[in-house]
């Protein structure tokens, strides 16, 4: 299990260490560093799949993410020796990494590191143990595609979920490896009957539909919505709207949690009524107790208080809840971020309350009265 990460001069974050537990919320207003400190880790990870983190670098384009070069990512105010940074501590070892300064380049080479073999393998940032969902999710379409390499090899469902489908066609009947995320209102313990019990959360009624297309690669998607008498006809996501396949990765990836496993999931709220991102909060939550690490960038009030619930109702233990606020630090002169940690305490209050956190309904409420 990691237990902290630093990172300094990496974009605007000149100087971070955040102790990591197993749910971590990222949150704060645009710009303030959210996502840089997710791009450290995926970057490590990315250069490492790659073969260039122990004798090359830091590799800024790739499969994972494409920053640009040295310029784009080196935080303007460092020093002229400074490098980028970033450690890695886990319960077991401390790993650590630098990497020069080349404007230009989209390979930063590695100036100091860790002496490492396998142990690195052990830890989920570098082995299979791992699913990052970008912000950009997969979009209703009539058929997926499959992956060979990434399902049935890696039980990977792409960065935007776009095998999430081709998942599900595979694994769809297979019963639920941990059964404290099996929903209430499930019919049973597999994945796909809790998938639609999770998914009835955002949409009531609804009902997944996963079908091979034979003699091609494809597979095909469709919903049916339950009534008195059983079922529609099957709808096509294109006729359906966004949240429901926006959503269908975000809950696959968490009822596929399991101890070890580092999830990193950005802005899981996009197109999605507040209960539903609620519930989003709560299932982020269950997972994480099972013994996932899970990393959660977002702007959703209602996550975070879906959090928060399930910390009240022993859903999850407090002590195993990290919400990071991210800010700018005070010289104006200097951007730079600010992270301050908030706890959460067993009655689901937080330790404090940064400016515009949470406040924004009051805010407007009042300008209404």
């Amino acid at each position: 299990m990691i237990k902290a990460i630093s990172i300094s001069n990496f974009k605007s974050l000149k100087s971070a260490k955040l102790p990591i537990k197993n749910l971590n919320i990222f949150t704060g207003l645009n710009g303030m560093g959210k996502s840089s400190f997710i791009q450290a880790i995926l970057l490590l990870r990315q250069s490492f799949q790659q073969g260039m983190l122990e004798d090359q670098g830091l590799t800024l384009k790739g499969s994972l993410i494409e920053l640009g070069t040295g310029k784009d990512v080196f935080n303007q105010y460092a020093g002229k020796d400074e490098n980028i940074e970033i450690k890695i501590n886990t319960e077991e070892y401390n790993f650590y990494w630098t990497f020069g300064y080349l404007p230009d380049a989209d390979i930063l080479p590695v100036e100091r590191k860790t002496s490492y073999t396998e142990i690195l393998r052990r830890c989920g940032v570098f082995n299979k143990d791992f699913q990052y969902l970008n912000a950009e999710h997969i979009i209703p379409q009539t058929t997926y595609k499959k992956s060979e390499f990434e399902v049935i090899q890696n039980k990977q469902i792409g960065k935007y979920g776009e095998y999430a489908v081709h998942y599900l066609s595979v694994y769809g009947l297979d019963n639920l490896e941990n059964e404290n995320l099996i929903h209430e209102k499930s019919k049973s313990k597999i994945l796909i009957h809790n998938i639609d019990a999770w998914l009835n959360e955002i949409s009531p009624g609804v009902k997944l539909i996963v079908e091979d297309i034979k003699g091609v690669d494809l597979v095909r998607l469709g919903f049916q919505y339950e009534t008195e008498s059983g079922y529609t006809n099957e709808f096509k996501p294109i006729n359906v709207g966004y949240g429901l396949t926006y959503a269908l990765p975000v809950i696959l990836t968490l009822l596929t949690a399991k101890s070890g496993k580092i999830i990193i999931i950005e802005n899981p709220e996009s197109h999605l009524h507040p209960k539903g991102q609620a519930k989003i909060g709560e299932l982020a939550a269950l997972a994480a107790e099972m013994g996932a690490q899970i990393f959660i960038e977002t702007h959703s009030d209602h996550i975070i208080n879906g959090v928060r619930v399930a910390v009240k109702e022993e859903k999850i233990n407090p002590l195993n809840v990290n919400i990071q606020y991210f800010e700018r630090g005070g010289d104006v002169e200097v951007h730079e971020s600010k992270i301050s940690t908030i706890e959460v305490d067993r009655k689901g209050e937080l330790s404090h309350y940064p400016k515009d956190l949470l406040e924004e309904w009051s805010n407007q409420l009042l300008k209404l009265l």
